[in-house]
């Protein structure tokens, strides 16, 4: 899977749990999942669930501490396909 197909399944995912008054639009690879893109906490959990079932990775606490933006969530699931 190349990054570009690795970006849009993860965008793919996240848009599932943007809050309605966050479009699609707004994602991008410095999107804050929690300031800027206004995803709850409980919703991240949901993200870092369906993001390890479609990489087929595991994603460990350290792990999800690290992941504040998609740029981040991009480099964690390169670094554990790798």
């Amino acid at each position: 899977m190349q990054k570009e197909e690795r970006y849009k399944a993860l965008e793919a995912i996240i848009k599932v749990y943007l809050p309605e008054d966050v479009g699609v639009d707004q994602i991008g690879p410095d999107s804050h999942f929690l300031q800027e893109l206004n995803i709850n906490s409980a919703h991240l959990v949901d993200i870092v669930l369906d993001v390890e079932d479609a990489f087929n990775i595991r994603l460990e606490n350290e792990d999800m501490d690290q992941m504040q933006t998609v740029r981040d969530a991009l480099a964690i699931i390169d670094r554990k396909l790798a």
